[in-house]
C-alpha cells in the first residue's frame, strides 16, 4: 500500500535556512552603506540649506554672516534648521571679506561634514572648493 506523506523533510528545511542565512548575510552589509550614504546627504543638504540662509541673512544685514550652532529641527535662528540629528555650526571668518564656515556633524554616523566661503575650510584636509560641502 502506498502511503501519501505530505511536508517537507527535516534537511530540506536545513537547506532553506541556510539559504536564508546566507542571502541576509550578503543583504545587511549593503543596507548598513546605503543608511551611511544617506546620513551623509542629509548633511551636505544640510550645509546647502545653511549657504542659502547665510547668503539671505547677509542680503538683509549689510553683508554681514550670522554664527550659530544649530542642534535642534526646532532651532530655526534665521531661517535655517537641521535634519534631525545633525548638529550644524556657522562660524565667521576673520577679516575683510566677509565669510563663513561650517561643520556639520551627525548622531548617526563618525562623518563629518564642512562648507566655507572664503578661505577657511570648513573641514581640514576634506572641504578643499568653496561653496561646495565636502566629508570625510
Amino acid at each position: 500500500m502506498k502511503r501519501n506523506v505530505k511536508g517537507f523533510t527535516l534537511i530540506e528545511l536545513l537547506i532553506v535556512v541556510v539559504i536564508i542565512g546566507i542571502l541576509a548575510a550578503i543583504a545587511i552589509p549593503k543596507f548598513a552603506a546605503t543608511k551611511e550614504r544617506a546620513y551623509v546627504a542629509s548633511m551636505k543638504t544640510d550645509l546647502k540649506n545653511l549657504a542659502t540662509a547665510e547668503e539671505g541673512y547677509a542680503s538683509a544685514n549689510n553683508g554681514a554672516y550670522f554664527t550659530h550652532t544649530f542642534a535642534a529641527p526646532s532651532d530655526t535662528t534665521n531661517g535655517f534648521s537641521p535634519s534631525t540629528g545633525n548638529t550644524i555650526t556657522a562660524t565667521l571668518e576673520a577679516g575683510p571679506p566677509t565669510a563663513w564656515h561650517a561643520l556639520a556633524t551627525s548622531t548617526q554616523t563618525s562623518q563629518q561634514c564642512g562648507m566655507h566661503t572664503g578661505n577657511t575650510p570648513g573641514l581640514a584636509g576634506a572641504d578643499t572648493v568653496a561653496g561646495a560641502p565636502a566629508c570625510k
